[in-house]
């Protein structure tokens, strides 16, 4: 028998996205946002959130950039304008006022994390808050503590060591609870230009963007999506992905969610 593909992924929150996703994001594995600040990555986090959670799934979302916004949630859930998630094309769902809001905001478990330690006891119980009602988790900032973590031992070899252990644990955590209890996670992450030269730059050269984490969460994330903005033009790429090739989709951020941008 066939496997719908509604087994297989979770809605984006949006018709565009999972359009552009084919159904959605794979449910068994770690999806990574990565990109530059403003390019959209809390908005795609909170999509996705408020669409499960409108559905009456449990979302279990670990904040360490004070990205979530219960304001942004009003906006998504369409309270008072009778828009919201669902009233795109994302699976039927009804829309609602602050009744709606509150079911959703019931259904979000959200932990705030202000530093790297913080962030490591929240991973050392994460397997109390993931049920089988759980439909999503969501990391808004894997590797914002990680960094400022390194930043704060970069000169002592054994602590550097240490902080990268510690977020390669947290992240087979995270992929460990995505194969064995089928639920997606999403989560975002930075990134960083490479130093250049005076040389260089004499030259012309500009300056490559990288994911902060490397190899790490290249390693641990099945699909990885880059985020940019452009003066306010916001581009999505698919750099790696199990069944779809490299792709792009030009995008806009609205109060009911994101959008295809046309060619207009």
């Amino acid at each position: 028998m066939a496997t719908k593909w509604s087994e297989l992924r979770i809605s984006a929150g949006s018709f565009d996205l999972n359009k552009w996703l084919r159904g959605g994001y794979e449910k068994d594995i770690i999806t990574t946002l990565y990109g530059g600040a403003g390019s959209g990555k809390s908005n795609w986090c909170m999509l996705a959130a408020v669409s499960q959670a409108k559905k009456g799934k449990k979302v279990l979302f670990i904040d360490s950039e004070g990205g979530f916004s219960v304001e942004r949630v009003r906006q998504l859930v369409g309270e008072g304008d009778g828009g919201g998630v669902g009233s795109g094309g994302d699976g039927g769902v009804e829309d609602g006022g602050k009744e709606e809001t509150e079911k959703v905001l019931k259904n979000i478990t959200l932990l705030n994390v202000h530093d790297f330690d913080e962030q490591k006891k929240a991973f050392n119980s994460i397997s109390k808050y993931v049920s089988e009602n759980f439909s999503l988790i969501i990391v808004d900032g894997m590797t914002m503590l990680y960094r400022l973590a390194m930043a704060d031992a970069k000169n002592d070899e054994i602590k550097l060591r240490g902080v990268n252990q510690e977020l390669a644990r947290q992240l087979k955590i995270l992929a460990v609870i995505a194969r064995e209890k089928n639920i997606p996670v999403l989560i975002t992450n930075q990134t960083y230009q490479e130093f250049l030269s005076f040389e260089d730059l004499k030259e012309g050269k500009k300056p490559q963007e990288f994911m902060v984490g490397g190899d790490l969460l290249k390693y641990w994330s099945k699909c990885i999506i880059e985020l940019k903005n452009f003066n306010g033009k916001r581009k999505a790429r698919i750099v790696k992905h199990r069944s779809l090739k490299e792709k792009e989709l030009n995008f806009y951020i609205n109060d009911l969610g994101v959008r295809r941008r046309g060619w207009i």
